[in-house]
Protein backbone atom coordinates (compact mmCIF):
# COMPACT_ATOMS: atom_id res chain seq x y z
CA UNK A 1 0.00 0.00 0.00
CA UNK A 2 1.83 3.34 -1.57
CA UNK A 3 1.16 6.56 1.24
CA UNK A 4 0.19 9.86 -0.44
CA UNK A 5 -0.80 12.54 1.92
CA UNK A 6 -0.75 10.80 5.31
CA UNK A 7 -4.13 11.75 7.37
CA UNK A 8 -2.91 10.54 10.56
CA UNK A 9 -0.63 7.57 11.91
CA UNK A 10 -1.65 4.56 13.78
CA UNK A 11 0.71 2.13 15.41
CA UNK A 12 3.28 3.33 13.14
CA UNK A 13 1.09 2.94 9.83
CA UNK A 14 0.66 5.90 7.85
CA UNK A 15 -3.22 6.44 6.42
CA UNK A 16 -3.95 8.51 3.88
CA UNK A 17 -6.80 9.93 2.18
CA UNK A 18 -6.80 6.92 -0.52
CA UNK A 19 -6.79 4.36 2.59
CA UNK A 20 -9.92 6.19 4.12
CA UNK A 21 -11.81 5.94 0.51
CA UNK A 22 -11.15 2.52 0.88
CA UNK A 23 -12.15 1.65 3.95
CA UNK A 24 -15.14 3.91 3.02
CA UNK A 25 -16.28 2.07 -0.29
CA UNK A 26 -16.14 -1.07 1.76
CA UNK A 27 -18.45 -0.18 4.46
CA UNK A 28 -20.87 0.72 1.53
CA UNK A 29 -20.34 -2.05 -0.33
CA UNK A 30 -21.04 -4.32 2.28
CA UNK A 31 -23.72 -2.81 4.31
CA UNK A 32 -24.62 -5.73 6.21
CA UNK A 33 -20.78 -6.24 7.00
CA UNK A 34 -20.47 -5.96 11.22
CA UNK A 35 -17.54 -4.35 12.02
CA UNK A 36 -15.12 -7.32 12.76
CA UNK A 37 -15.55 -8.78 9.10
CA UNK A 38 -15.13 -5.53 8.05
CA UNK A 39 -11.84 -5.02 9.99
CA UNK A 40 -10.88 -8.56 8.53
CA UNK A 41 -11.26 -7.53 5.15
CA UNK A 42 -9.31 -4.54 5.38
CA UNK A 43 -6.60 -6.22 7.35
CA UNK A 44 -6.83 -9.29 4.20
CA UNK A 45 -6.68 -6.06 1.62
CA UNK A 46 -3.76 -4.57 3.40
CA UNK A 47 -1.64 -7.69 4.36
CA UNK A 48 -1.96 -6.31 7.99
CA UNK A 49 -0.60 -9.19 9.84
CA UNK A 50 1.02 -9.89 13.02
CA UNK A 51 4.72 -11.80 12.54
CA UNK A 52 2.66 -15.70 12.80
CA UNK A 53 0.53 -14.64 10.30
CA UNK A 54 -2.72 -13.61 11.83
CA UNK A 55 -4.83 -10.36 11.02
CA UNK A 56 -4.28 -7.46 13.20
CA UNK A 57 -8.42 -7.37 13.23
CA UNK A 58 -8.42 -6.07 16.45
CA UNK A 59 -5.54 -2.96 15.93
CA UNK A 60 -7.81 -2.20 12.75
CA UNK A 61 -10.82 -1.58 14.22
CA UNK A 62 -9.38 0.57 16.77
CA UNK A 63 -8.25 2.52 13.43
CA UNK A 64 -11.56 2.06 12.35
CA UNK A 65 -13.06 4.28 15.53
CA UNK A 66 -10.32 6.55 15.73
CA UNK A 67 -11.21 7.50 11.99
CA UNK A 68 -14.99 7.35 13.13
CA UNK A 69 -14.15 9.67 15.86
CA UNK A 70 -12.16 11.88 13.94
CA UNK A 71 -15.92 11.95 11.61
CA UNK A 72 -13.68 10.29 8.11
CA UNK A 73 -15.78 7.53 8.12
CA UNK A 74 -19.56 6.21 9.56
CA UNK A 75 -19.58 2.76 11.10
CA UNK A 76 -22.24 0.34 10.68
CA UNK A 77 -23.82 0.07 14.26
CA UNK A 78 -22.06 -2.37 16.09
CA UNK A 79 -23.73 -5.70 17.39
CA UNK A 80 -22.48 -5.79 20.99
CA UNK A 81 -23.22 -3.70 23.95
CA UNK A 82 -20.95 -0.94 24.27
CA UNK A 83 -17.77 -2.52 26.17
CA UNK A 84 -17.82 0.32 28.48
CA UNK A 85 -21.59 -1.17 29.25
CA UNK A 86 -20.19 -4.53 29.44
CA UNK A 87 -19.14 -6.59 32.52
CA UNK A 88 -15.28 -6.45 32.67
CA UNK A 89 -14.28 -9.39 32.81
CA UNK A 90 -17.25 -11.35 31.49
CA UNK A 91 -16.97 -14.08 34.34
CA UNK A 92 -16.57 -13.40 37.77
CA UNK A 93 -15.09 -16.57 39.39
CA UNK A 94 -14.38 -17.13 43.12
CA UNK A 95 -11.79 -18.68 44.55
CA UNK A 96 -10.94 -19.65 47.67
CA UNK A 97 -9.34 -17.09 49.90
CA UNK A 98 -6.65 -19.69 51.46
CA UNK A 99 -4.03 -18.33 53.36
CA UNK A 100 -0.51 -18.61 52.44
CA UNK A 101 2.13 -17.57 54.90
CA UNK A 102 5.07 -19.40 54.75
CA UNK A 103 8.96 -19.38 53.51
CA UNK A 104 9.12 -19.48 49.39
CA UNK A 105 11.20 -22.51 50.38
CA UNK A 106 8.09 -24.24 51.76
CA UNK A 107 5.49 -23.44 49.55
CA UNK A 108 6.05 -26.31 47.21
CA UNK A 109 6.63 -26.36 43.19
CA UNK A 110 5.64 -22.99 42.08
CA UNK A 111 3.61 -22.98 38.35
CA UNK A 112 4.09 -20.47 36.16
CA UNK A 113 1.15 -21.14 33.68
CA UNK A 114 0.10 -19.36 30.27
CA UNK A 115 -3.56 -19.35 30.34
CA UNK A 116 -4.21 -17.33 27.18
CA UNK A 117 -7.16 -19.04 25.22
CA UNK A 118 -7.01 -21.53 27.45
CA UNK A 119 -10.32 -22.29 30.01
CA UNK A 120 -8.00 -20.85 32.72
CA UNK A 121 -7.82 -17.12 31.19
CA UNK A 122 -11.08 -15.87 32.32
CA UNK A 123 -10.01 -16.86 36.04
CA UNK A 124 -7.19 -14.75 35.69
CA UNK A 125 -9.28 -12.12 34.59
CA UNK A 126 -11.63 -12.51 37.13
CA UNK A 127 -8.70 -12.02 39.26
CA UNK A 128 -7.23 -8.98 38.46
CA UNK A 129 -10.38 -7.67 37.97
CA UNK A 130 -11.19 -8.10 41.75
CA UNK A 131 -7.83 -7.59 43.64
CA UNK A 132 -5.49 -5.08 41.84
CA UNK A 133 -5.59 -1.76 42.56
CA UNK A 134 -6.20 -1.23 38.26
CA UNK A 135 -8.71 -3.80 37.82
CA UNK A 136 -9.58 -5.97 34.28
CA UNK A 137 -8.25 -4.42 31.67
CA UNK A 138 -8.84 -5.76 27.73
CA UNK A 139 -6.37 -6.20 26.00
CA UNK A 140 -5.67 -5.58 22.16
CA UNK A 141 -2.70 -6.65 20.19
CA UNK A 142 -0.18 -9.09 21.16
CA UNK A 143 -0.45 -10.11 24.88
CA UNK A 144 0.12 -13.25 27.22
CA UNK A 145 -1.58 -13.75 30.34
CA UNK A 146 -0.08 -15.70 33.30
CA UNK A 147 -1.63 -17.65 36.20
CA UNK A 148 0.99 -18.80 39.00
CA UNK A 149 0.00 -21.43 41.28
CA UNK A 150 1.19 -22.94 44.61
CA UNK A 151 -0.17 -26.15 46.13
CA UNK A 152 -2.52 -26.04 43.44
CA UNK A 153 -4.09 -23.20 44.43
CA UNK A 154 -3.62 -19.56 42.39
CA UNK A 155 -1.49 -17.07 44.34
CA UNK A 156 -0.69 -14.72 41.23
CA UNK A 157 -1.50 -13.69 38.11
CA UNK A 158 0.36 -11.80 35.17
CA UNK A 159 -0.56 -9.74 32.45
CA UNK A 160 2.43 -8.79 29.62
CA UNK A 161 1.27 -7.20 26.21
CA UNK A 162 2.61 -4.91 23.25
CA UNK A 163 4.39 -1.53 24.65
CA UNK A 164 3.63 1.15 24.65
CA UNK A 165 4.74 3.05 21.37
CA UNK A 166 6.27 6.20 23.04
CA UNK A 167 7.99 6.59 25.74
CA UNK A 168 10.68 8.56 26.57
CA UNK A 169 12.70 7.38 29.52
CA UNK A 170 13.00 3.97 28.17
CA UNK A 171 13.82 5.54 24.62
CA UNK A 172 16.43 7.43 25.21
CA UNK A 173 18.24 3.77 27.42
CA UNK A 174 17.68 2.13 24.60
CA UNK A 175 19.11 4.77 22.15
CA UNK A 176 17.23 3.95 18.97
CA UNK A 177 16.01 6.07 16.33
CA UNK A 178 12.33 6.58 15.32
CA UNK A 179 12.68 4.11 12.46
CA UNK A 180 13.99 1.07 14.53
CA UNK A 181 11.58 2.19 17.09
CA UNK A 182 8.97 1.64 14.71
CA UNK A 183 10.51 -1.50 13.76
CA UNK A 184 11.43 -3.26 16.74
CA UNK A 185 9.22 -2.06 19.52
CA UNK A 186 7.04 -6.06 18.81
CA UNK A 187 10.61 -6.88 20.68
CA UNK A 188 9.32 -5.13 23.95
CA UNK A 189 6.93 -6.21 25.94
CA UNK A 190 4.90 -4.22 28.65
CA UNK A 191 3.97 -6.08 31.79
CA UNK A 192 0.45 -4.10 33.00
CA UNK A 193 -0.47 -6.28 35.48
CA UNK A 194 1.54 -8.04 37.87
CA UNK A 195 -0.75 -9.46 41.16
CA UNK A 196 -0.14 -11.13 44.20
CA UNK A 197 -3.35 -12.79 46.08
CA UNK A 198 -3.83 -10.74 49.25
CA UNK A 199 -3.83 -13.61 51.39
CA UNK A 200 -0.41 -15.45 50.26
CA UNK A 201 2.01 -13.77 52.36
CA UNK A 202 5.69 -15.39 51.04
CA UNK A 203 8.74 -13.09 51.30
CA UNK A 204 10.57 -12.89 48.03
CA UNK A 205 8.04 -14.66 46.13
CA UNK A 206 7.46 -11.59 43.57
CA UNK A 207 11.14 -11.42 42.86
CA UNK A 208 11.69 -15.10 42.39
CA UNK A 209 8.21 -14.84 39.97
CA UNK A 210 9.96 -11.72 37.63
CA UNK A 211 12.71 -14.23 37.47
CA UNK A 212 11.24 -17.02 36.11
CA UNK A 213 9.23 -14.39 33.84
CA UNK A 214 12.30 -13.33 32.55
CA UNK A 215 13.73 -16.95 31.47
CA UNK A 216 9.86 -17.68 30.32
CA UNK A 217 8.51 -15.22 28.67
CA UNK A 218 10.49 -15.06 25.35
CA UNK A 219 9.96 -18.40 24.11
CA UNK A 220 6.45 -17.73 25.13
CA UNK A 221 6.05 -15.32 23.12
CA UNK A 222 7.76 -16.44 20.19
CA UNK A 223 5.81 -20.24 20.63
CA UNK A 224 2.59 -17.65 19.95
CA UNK A 225 3.69 -14.63 18.11
CA UNK A 226 6.59 -16.47 16.07
CA UNK A 227 9.14 -13.56 17.16
CA UNK A 228 10.84 -13.38 21.04
CA UNK A 229 11.09 -10.80 23.38
CA UNK A 230 14.66 -8.33 23.76
CA UNK A 231 13.37 -6.16 26.72
CA UNK A 232 10.65 -5.78 29.11
CA UNK A 233 9.15 -2.78 31.32
CA UNK A 234 6.61 -1.97 32.99
CA UNK A 235 5.46 0.89 35.25
CA UNK A 236 5.51 1.33 39.38
CA UNK A 237 3.31 3.64 40.90
CA UNK A 238 5.81 5.14 43.93
CA UNK A 239 2.57 6.15 45.89
CA UNK A 240 1.34 2.74 46.52
CA UNK A 241 4.36 0.75 46.21
CA UNK A 242 8.51 1.02 46.51
CA UNK A 243 9.53 -1.02 43.81
CA UNK A 244 11.42 -3.50 46.14
CA UNK A 245 10.66 -6.30 44.05
CA UNK A 246 11.87 -5.14 40.68
CA UNK A 247 15.38 -3.98 42.15
CA UNK A 248 15.86 -7.51 43.74
CA UNK A 249 14.77 -9.06 40.47
CA UNK A 250 18.04 -6.57 38.73
CA UNK A 251 15.00 -4.54 36.98
CA UNK A 252 16.68 -1.28 36.15
CA UNK A 253 14.15 1.96 37.19
CA UNK A 254 14.80 4.61 34.42
CA UNK A 255 13.58 7.55 36.51
CA UNK A 256 9.29 9.05 36.87
CA UNK A 257 6.91 9.61 33.74
CA UNK A 258 5.79 13.19 33.33
CA UNK A 259 2.25 12.44 34.08
CA UNK A 260 0.96 13.38 30.84
CA UNK A 261 -0.25 10.10 28.96
CA UNK A 262 0.38 9.61 25.38
CA UNK A 263 -2.94 11.78 24.68
CA UNK A 264 -2.53 14.50 26.87
CA UNK A 265 -3.67 17.62 25.03
CA UNK A 266 -1.24 20.27 26.71
CA UNK A 267 1.94 19.42 28.78
CA UNK A 268 0.43 19.48 32.05
CA UNK A 269 0.35 16.24 34.22
CA UNK A 270 -2.98 14.54 33.90
CA UNK A 271 -2.22 11.27 35.75
CA UNK A 272 -0.10 9.94 38.57
CA UNK A 273 3.84 9.66 38.47
CA UNK A 274 4.75 6.14 37.58
CA UNK A 275 8.55 4.80 37.74
CA UNK A 276 9.51 3.33 34.92
CA UNK A 277 11.33 0.03 35.02
CA UNK A 278 13.24 -2.11 32.74
CA UNK A 279 15.10 -5.63 32.32
CA UNK A 280 16.41 -6.45 29.16
CA UNK A 281 16.15 -10.10 28.19
CA UNK A 282 19.31 -10.78 26.18
CA UNK A 283 22.97 -9.08 26.78
CA UNK A 284 22.68 -7.40 22.82
CA UNK A 285 19.37 -5.97 23.62
CA UNK A 286 20.40 -2.53 22.09
CA UNK A 287 22.33 -4.35 18.77
CA UNK A 288 19.57 -5.78 18.28
CA UNK A 289 16.53 -2.99 18.86
CA UNK A 290 18.97 -0.22 16.99
CA UNK A 291 18.97 -2.41 13.84
CA UNK A 292 17.08 -1.38 10.98
CA UNK A 293 16.57 -2.98 8.07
Amino acid sequence: METTDAMLRFRGREISSDDVAFIKQLIATHPAASRRALSQKICEAWNWVQANGALRDGVCRMLMHALARAGHITLPPSRLPDWSSRPRPRQQIAVPAIAVFAPLAEIGPVEIRQVRRTADEALVDSLVAQHHYLGYARTVGEHLKYLVLARGQPVACFYWSSAPLHLDLRDEYIGWSKAARQANLRFVAYQSRFLILPWVRVPHLASHLLGRMSRQLSTDWARVYAHPIHLVQTFVDPSRYRGTCYRAANWTCLGVTAGRGHRAPTKQATRSLKQVYVYPLVKDFRRRLCAVG
